[in-house]
């Protein structure tokens, strides 16, 4: 049983089935859809026009008919350049040769942010999760151990 406030203050809740979900919140949830890849594809077109702008030899624009293709679909490198989504190929040293290019700083230092990997990670490889981790404090007592589902309550004790 679900209480509420309001007719829709439990949208897009995982709790009900498809056939609970009324018409009216259904168009709601797709107007919503619907106007965020309108704006998805605006800031595309805008996108992809500036770097054709700005890369006119080395770059592509966007086929004519670039919109039927954004539709969720996944494109390997070569497919997303014939089609205007990127303007080359290459590894991770020639975007960074480009970008210093384009930004006209020959000279500038990278700061790559790397992953740290330490023996935890190999852990995980084998099986242990990274939600299972435990960190254990000493407070010098031993703590009364908690079972789940039970009632607590908790008490000030004061000390002089």
């Amino acid at each position: 049983m679900t209480y509420k406030s309001g007719k829709f203050k439990d949208m897009l809740s995982g709790e009900r089935s498809t056939n609970e979900i009324p018409v009216e919140e259904h168009a709601m949830v797709q107007s919503l859809i619907d106007e965020t890849y309108q704006q998805f594809k605006g800031i595309v077109a805008e996108g992809r026009r500036a770097a054709h702008e700005k890369n006119k030899k080395e770059g592509r624009a966007l086929v004519a008919d670039w919109a039927n293709y954004a539709d969720g679909r996944v494109f390997s490198g070569s497919q997303a350049c014939k089609l205007g989504f990127v303007d080359q190929l290459g590894d991770f040293r020639d975007a960074v040769k480009r970008a210093r290019e384009i930004a006209g700083l020959h000279n500038a230092n990278l700061v790559e942010y790397r992953e740290r990997y330490d023996i935890s990670n190999f852990l995980r490889l084998l099986g242990r999760s990274e939600s299972s981790r435990t960190i254990k404090l000493d407070l010098g007592t031993e703590l009364p151990k908690l079972q789940a589902g039970k009632l607590y309550f908790l008490s000030p004790t004061f000390v002089n």
